[in-house]
């Protein structure tokens, strides 16, 4: 059951949140000062009104009318100056508050592990990120508002009202409780629809991600009309959803409405016998009426701010989803900072197992070493273990069970920042970021120099390709590198790696788009760049790493086999039968 589901008290969720308030307290306790003005000068104006005309008006002393007036006009703009200033403190405190806790929960999306991320949709964190954010500042914005100005316009009204007539309150003894229970039933019933708002929102987004990021595939396959279909479902959902949240709630601003005007009318009923019999003034009457509005406009004040609590509340709890989500990967308080420099890596026992997986387990009992500037090719079938394996050494995982060891020390002690700068790593798949070739390159490592990027570029056989572009290095690729080919891609990104002058460089099948000739190439520039360099090579043609130092054959998450080419074609049936898949059967028997 997630979050969402589990909480229902807004009290615990505002207690979780308000430390982000706390660096603006100056701020958060002069809206709620500067709102107490406001209200003041509110409260006063319905007396003033009344003075005016039962005394003013009711004896033609126009001098005293003015007097009035005009005090009347200084109050209101004391009054004007504070609620200004109300609303620029709780502003400035509640966006400073919301671009905290935006920062800080993209920082935990940072420092969440694979597998933890993974429990979270991309759109759903874009959704918390974006939308549920800007629910819960309204929400605070709200509060250093509304809940100090209802308040006490409410307590302040009744108070004035009872003084003014005692017996013209008791209409407020029947309406007030009536109106209060009316909000809070109607409060309760919109709090789970609205999560489930946010919920279709999440879906919505969902799609329309999945859609821009796969558009080419979409056309390709003729798809169109039927992830216009996936869209409507998901838009109808959000629509429904919202149209069921809002209905539940449609009834709070009539119910309020009815209850004010019937008020009023009672007012006046017993108001004016008050005046046809006992002389009561006309003007405290009409004070009467100013203070019974300020009553009831202040609890719609609270019904409105109800609805924003019922949004707000279940997307507080989605965030705190995000902000309260364990660091299953972090460095240890003692963290050792020394960095890899031999990059000699090692795998004693290792076994792995995904949280809450079942069947067995994706790695078993894995033992291997690699020296310092050795070249390791590791192959295997699908769903083997090798992407998984690798992933193990800059602590993307950690192991279920034995030891990873980096230059003799298990990569549990490093700072993570240290161990994983160590490290260049290229994935599966080689995403670029908007911006120029250059900066992707740099994205490496922020402060190299412009001879270490053309080498790089070299090295990762990138260099011919950029140099014909008429920009050169600064040409500006399109998201995600649109704007090239599959195998242009896969060399930037290598030569991202290559930038950073790792001890340790690890590819992850990243040449499969690339032609044999230029993988050559790549190969023998990599074996030329550092002899210290320790390389890990993922790939699926033979003929790519038959040159390296060892081979290792994944099968079932175990290890098959390990040697050079030569020796596990004598020893290793699993390696011989890729071979004769790739090379046939002549190359197997010679």
């Amino acid at each position: 059951m997630s979050i969402v589901e589990q909480t229902a008290d807004p009290q615990e969720l505002v207690t979780k949140l308000s430390r982000y308030l706390k660096p603006y307290w100056k701020d958060a306790l002069l809206a709620p000062l500067l709102m107490v003005v406001e209200v003041t000068a509110d409260l006063l104006q319905p007396t003033f009104l009344a003075r005016i005309i039962d005394t003013g008006v009711a004896s033609g002393d126009l001098a005293y009318v003015l007097r009035t007036g005009l005090a009347m006009i200084g109050i209101v703009l004391v009054g004007a100056l504070g609620g200004i200033g109300c609303t620029i403190t709780a502003s400035r405190a509640s966006m400073s508050f919301a671009a905290d806790v935006r920062r800080d929960a993209y920082r935990r999306v940072q420092s969440l592990s694979f597998a933890r991320q993974d429990t979270f949709s991309t759109s759903s964190l874009v959704t918390r990120l974006t939308n549920d954010i800007v629910q819960v500042q309204t929400l605070v914005l709200m509060m250093l508002r509304i809940l100090v100005r209802a308040p006490l316009l409410c307590i302040g009204g009744i108070a004035l009202a009872i003084i003014l007539s005692p017996r013209l309150s008791l209409v407020l003894v029947v309406a007030l409780p009536l109106l209060i229970a009316v909000m809070l039933l109607l409060a309760r019933r919109g709090f789970p629809l609205f999560a489930r708002v946010q919920s279709s929102l999440d879906r919505v987004n969902a799609v329309m991600q999945e859609n821009l990021s796969a558009v080419r595939v979409v056309k390709a396959f003729v798809r169109g009309a039927r992830e216009r279909e996936r869209f409507s479902t998901a838009n109808d959902g959000l629509r429904d959803s919202t149209i069921t949240a809002q209905r539940a709630l449609a009834g709070l601003n009539p119910l309020t409405m009815l209850i004010m005007n019937l008020s009023v009318v009672a007012v006046l009923w017993l108001g004016g016998i008050q005046v046809h019999t006992e002389g009561v003034g006309v003007g405290k009457l009409l004070a009467f009426i100013n203070y019974l509005m300020q009553i009831m406009s202040s609890l719609a004040m609270v019904a409105f701010m109800l609805l924003s609590v019922s949004r707000a509340t279940a997307s507080a709890a989605r965030l705190r989803e995000i902000l309260d989500a364990p660091l299953d990967i972090q460095s240890p308080p003692e963290a050792d900072m020394r960095p890899a420099r031999e990059g000699n890596v090692a795998f004693e026992h290792v076994s792995f197992r995904f949280e809450e997986a079942t069947g067995e387990p994706v790695l078993s009992d894995v033992s291997l070493s690699v020296a310092s500037g050795q070249t390791i090719a590791i192959l295997g079938s699908t769903g083997a273990g090798k992407s998984t394996l690798v992933s193990l050494i800059p602590r993307f995982h950690d192991v279920t069970a034995g030891r990873v060891l980096v230059d003799g020390r298990d990569v549990r002690q490093y700072d993570l920042t240290v161990l994983r700068a160590g490290i260049g790593m290229v994935l599966q798949d080689s995403l670029l970021f908007t911006g120029t070739i250059r900066q992707n390159i740099c994205w490496g490592r922020a402060d190299a120099t412009e001879e270490e990027i053309l080498r790089a570029a070299r090295d990762a056989q990138a260099h011919e390709f950029v140099h014909r572009f008429p920009d050169g290095y600064d040409t500006v690729l399109g998201q995600g590198g649109v704007n090239l080919s599959g195998g242009q891609k896969q060399r930037l990104a290598i030569a991202r790696a290559l930038v950073r002058s790792p001890a340790i460089l690890i590819l992850d099948d990243s040449t499969s788009a690339i032609d044999m000739a230029t993988e050559a190439r790549l190969q023998a520039a990599l074996r030329q760049r550092s002899p210290r360099c320790t390389c890990l090579i993922i790939a699926q043609r033979i003929s790519s790493v038959m040159d390296a130092d060892a081979i290792v054959v994944l099968e079932n998450g175990r290890v098959d086999a390990m040697g050079t080419h030569a020796q596990l074609l004598n020893s290793s049936v699993v390696y011989r039968e890729i071979c004769a898949s790739q090379l046939g059967e002549e190359a197997v028997r010679g």
